[in-house]
């Protein structure tokens, strides 16, 4: 039976993240739904912000303006009025309390679970781009389950390489369970290693080892994922048990080319991102059906053309790559969220939207989909959207400084100079942890180092700057944002060098340059509109 309970006439389905009076129909979002769901669990009290946000966002540090959010949203749902509440009443400087009457009882948490990366057993430790592909797979297969709440890939491989114990890490990512595990592959032989620990006491639910050939890969993934949720006790739907036992290909080699790739691009970086790209190409050229693969090479064209010189045939790869992964696919949110990235590339903006919005729906919890959303948004000027977007991103992956820093700057734009800082300081705790376990991110290097200079700690951003051209010194986005920081801090010669040089690297972004508020100390300057002159795009 689904969770359901009743907020005065109105039917609430938090398991379908929607309520219902008559015939009205009104959808949510998850994390609204979890916070109405906390609210009907202590009807009438009155719950702190800090209560509400330690429940609903459990180890992980979000700002109030999260919580004022998702109130407002369902005030806009229940059609209450905050000066005249019904259903929701604001306590001043306290927090919150649910008065609409409640029935059928507040519903009871769910399960949640974190994957973390696999540790690699091989006799060379020559495998991690696969270790981390198999935990990466059965996240994957786990959030089909409805009844779960998966963390993201990003957040609980943040602990890869520390040795805190699973008690530890289930606290601090907020959830119930922790599946780990190790791989030891020798030739055409996988050995997989799991076991499935309670967060509380560190009790093992379950723990199993699979010794097979490489080519069963496939059926190993698809049991692991459903003896996790048999331990948990959870019934899969003939739905979940159809998208779990679903393989993104028939072809192991094509699938170990792909695992390859993402290894690659997720260093974020033009060569990584060069060399995914061969290995997403080499994986298609084995099993052409590869969905996933279609729509990685997409969002390397993309990046390249983003990133590395602006060349109209990496827009045009972008475009055909994208599309072919939606027609082997409708209903694939990553090649959704692909095509919606190519269609921006083309200032296709309406369509971009429409193919992020499908990717979303699809899959709530892709990060990439949200993220590229607030650019989109962005670029079209809808920064009230943005924020959303960005915000939705921050929710869905609270271990990315990614979009608490760029949404930093738009917050400061709509004048909000409290959450700018607020997004600022959030982001670089979240570079700092980062950089911790990975002190060669030179993307968390540079946008924290930027950070770091609009919050006053100049000389800490050009430190961090400085740290991290000496990792990327001829990439032209490192080379961009240190001009940024730079030109922030005062160093306006310095920083027009590094323009000069991200320019003679491949970066040919001229609206950057005439519209980046950061870049406003040189713009009376003859060098930077001599620069800004001779560039065409």
């Amino acid at each position: 039976m689904e969770r359901t309970f009743r907020v005065g006439r109105w039917r609430v389905e938090p398991d379908l993240n929607r309520m219902k009076c008559g015939r009205r129909t009104v959808s949510m979002e998850p994390k609204v739904a979890e916070v109405l769901a906390f609210l009907a669990r202590h009807p009438g009290e009155v719950l702190g912000r800090e209560r509400i946000l330690g429940a609903v966002w459990p180890g992980v540090h979000v700002g109030g303006e999260v919580l004022r959010y998702s109130i407002s949203e369902l005030r806009k749902a229940f059609g209450d009025d905050a000066r005249n509440p019904r259903v929701i009443e604001t306590i001043p400087r306290r927090g919150y309390r649910l008065i609409a009457g409640v029935s059928g009882g507040g519903p009871s948490p769910g399960g949640s679970i974190a994957v973390l990366a696999f540790s690699d057993m091989s006799a060379a430790r020559d495998q991690e781009y696969f270790c981390d592909g198999i935990a990466e797979e059965i996240i994957g297969n786990l959030v089909r389950i409805r009844r779960l709440r998966v963390a993201p890939r990003t957040s609980s491989f943040a602990f890869k390489g520390r040795s805190e114990d699973a008690r530890a890490i289930g606290r601090d990512l907020g959830v119930d369970h922790v599946l780990d595990g190790s791989v030891r592959r020798e030739g055409d032989r996988v050995r997989i290693a799991v076991q499935l620990i309670r967060s509380e006491d560190g009790t093992t639910l379950w723990s199993e080892r699979f010794d097979r050939r490489f080519e069963d890969i496939f059926a190993v993934q698809d049991e692991i994922a459903r003896s996790v949720a048999a331990a948990l006790e959870i019934a899969l739907s003939p739905r979940e048990s159809l998208a779990i036992g679903r393989a993104p290909t028939t072809d192991p080699e094509a699938y170990d080319f792909y695992l390859r790739g993402r290894q690659f691009y997720y260093q974020y970086r033009r060569r990584g991102i060069e060399f995914a790209l061969t290995m997403f190409t080499r994986a298609v050229e084995i099993d052409g059906a590869f969905v996933r693969a279609w729509a990685g090479m997409a969002d390397c064209a993309s990046f390249l053309y983003m990133y590395a010189g602006n060349h109209e045939r990496h827009r045009r790869q972008a475009e055909a790559m994208s599309r072919r992964a939606l027609e082997l696919d409708p209903d694939s949110a990553q090649a959704h969220a692909s095509r919606g990235v190519a269609c921006a590339l083309g200032e296709d903006y309406a369509e971009a939207e429409e193919e992020l919005e499908t990717a979303t729906e699809l899959d709530p919890g892709l990060f990439e989909a949200w993220y590229f959303y607030a650019r989109v948004s962005f670029a079209r000027g809808d920064l009230a959207k943005t924020v959303r977007m960005y915000e939705k991103a921050m929710e869905v992956n609270p271990h990315d400084y990614q979009a608490p820093l760029l949404a930093a700057q738009v917050y400061e734009d709509l004048g909000d100079a409290d959450r700018a800082r607020e997004a600022r300081e959030r982001g670089v705790r979240v570079a700092e942890s980062r950089l911790r376990l990975n002190p060669d991110d030179s993307r968390a290097l540079y946008m924290g180092a930027n950070a770091w200079a609009a919050l006053g700690e100049r000389e800490r951003g050009l430190e961090w700057a400085r740290q991290a051209l000496a990792i990327d010194p001829d990439e032209p986005m490192v080379l961009y944002n240190v001009a940024c920081v730079q030109a922030l801090a005062g160093r306006c010669d310095d920083a027009l060098d590094s323009l000069e040089r991200a320019v003679r690297s491949g970066l040919h972004q001229k609206g950057w340059l005439e519209h980046d508020s950061n870049l406003a100390p040189l713009r009376r300057s003859p060098r930077y509109r001599k620069l800004v002159r001779g560039l065409h795009c």
